[in-house]
């Protein structure tokens, strides 16, 4: 099952890289640091989306 933080990570995952490809596309880097950041939170939340999931299978065994 996915949770609103897995789902939520994702979502941050692909709009940080579209950011960062724009940033480089049209050489902005503030926009590309920026496109970095969204997609590096976007994969903490997914990963704590991840850990979220492991534990309420694990509680349910």
């Amino acid at each position: 099952m996915v949770n609103k933080d897995q789902m939520k990570g994702a979502a941050k995952q692909v709009s940080g890289s579209v950011k960062e490809a724009a940033g480089k596309v049209t050489g902005s880097k503030e926009t590309e640091a920026k496109g970095k950041i969204e997609k590096a939170a976007g994969k903490v939340q997914k990963a704590y989306g991840d850990v979220k999931e492991d534990v309420k299978d694990a509680t349910r065994r």
